[in-house]
């Protein structure tokens, strides 16, 4: 918000043409917020997109994202006395156990850099009862989303195996998927110019000591250590980034590129209370504010020079090659209002 509120001031005092979009984005984690919105239509008439990502460093990415699909698959049994007869039972929660099994199986055939990973979300309400019910939260990862229809069509086939052996039954229904991202070459060397004008920061003494008791609960230390948030990192030019984000999708219907920002002590780890503590601290803004420089002087480069967004379009087309883009969420399905309920 404050690098699209700078950079609307930038333009009004030089009198300069041009319109910026701010997206407020709800529900990355697990509702796929933005693959609703582009649904919606929300990201038509843009010619470029510039976002960042909190983290432990300064850096700009043309490393992609991982491709994901994921569902809560239910399990229904009949439910008995679990030690007076146990025979007039069918646990949903062996069905559960077993696709989980079979999942665990599936894991030496399938492509390496696939990831597979669950949490049960109800296994039953009593031992002594033979559970009717039962639910699993499963995820799969690819780089590549057609390569990722072959494996979840392979999970599935999981969970209907556990259905088979068990004699119960199992529904799924698809709570969130996201594409790969596509960072664009272009809009990556501008973020990358300018996030090397910002530059990082240096901690004071009061959060030097912050950071060096927090990185003392991690599990391993940072290769580049307390420090490098002065630093702007080389543009990290690896195939992945590990994760998985809402913005991939945006990034297959208009250019688009991401950077992070170091708003945590580096080291710390993604997803953790260590990064709430950091996001939560002087550090975390200072950050923040990075990456609102980093965009807002970005946001200007491309209002003023229309050559880096035809250069941006250009590679946006090159790298989509004609590839169509297709949600793996329902069409049918409707924002989730709380997803932990679905």
């Amino acid at each position: 918000m404050a690098a699209a509120i700078a950079a609307k001031e930038y333009l009004e005092q030089n009198k300069l043409p041009g319109t910026i979009r701010f997206y407020g984005t709800p529900a990355e984690e697990g509702g796929a917020g933005k693959v609703f919105m582009a649904r919606a239509g929300a990201f038509q008439g843009i010619d470029a997109m510039i976002t960042w990502h909190p983290g432990g460093r300064n850096q700009v990415s043309v490393g992609s994202s991982l491709a994901n699909i994921n569902a809560k698959f239910r399990f229904r049994g009949l439910s008995a006395h679990a030690s007076g007869n146990p025979d007039k039972g069918r646990s949903a929660l062996d069905g559960l156990l077993l696709m989980a099994h079979c999942t665990e199986m599936l894991r030496e055939h399938v492509p390496q850099e696939t990831r597979l990973h669950y949490i049960i979300t109800n296994g039953g309400g009593a031992p002594n009862v033979v559970p009717d019910y039962s639910e699993i939260y499963m995820y799969a990862r690819h780089p590549q989303m057609p390569t990722l229809d072959g494996i979840w069509a392979r999970v599935v086939k999981c969970g209907e195996a556990g259905a088979l052996g068990t004699g119960t039954k199992m529904e799924y229904g698809i709570i969130g998927s996201v594409y790969n991202m596509l960072n664009n070459n272009e809009l990556v060397n501008v973020l990358d110019r300018n996030l090397r004008k910002v530059g990082g920061f240096k901690y004071t003494a009061e959060e030097n000591a912050f950071a060096e008791t927090l990185s003392k609960s991690f599990f391993e230390k940072s290769a580049e250590g307390i420090g490098s948030q002065e630093k702007v990192l080389e543009i990290f030019r690896g195939e992945s980034i590990g994760g998985s984000t809402d913005v991939a999708d945006v990034s297959w219907l208009v250019p688009t590129a991401q950077f992070t920002a170091a708003t945590f002590v580096p080291g710390t780890p993604g997803h953790s209370w260590q990064s709430t503590a950091c996001a939560g601290s002087t550090i975390g803004r200072k950050g923040m504010m990075v990456a609102a420089k980093t965009l807002s002087l970005s946001l200007v480069d491309l209002l003023t020079d229309p050559k880096l967004v035809e250069a941006a379009k250009a590679d946006f087309k090159k790298q989509t090659g004609g590839s169509e883009y297709r949600s793996r969420i329902p069409a049918d399905a409707k924002p989730p209002l709380n997803y932990r309920d679905k």
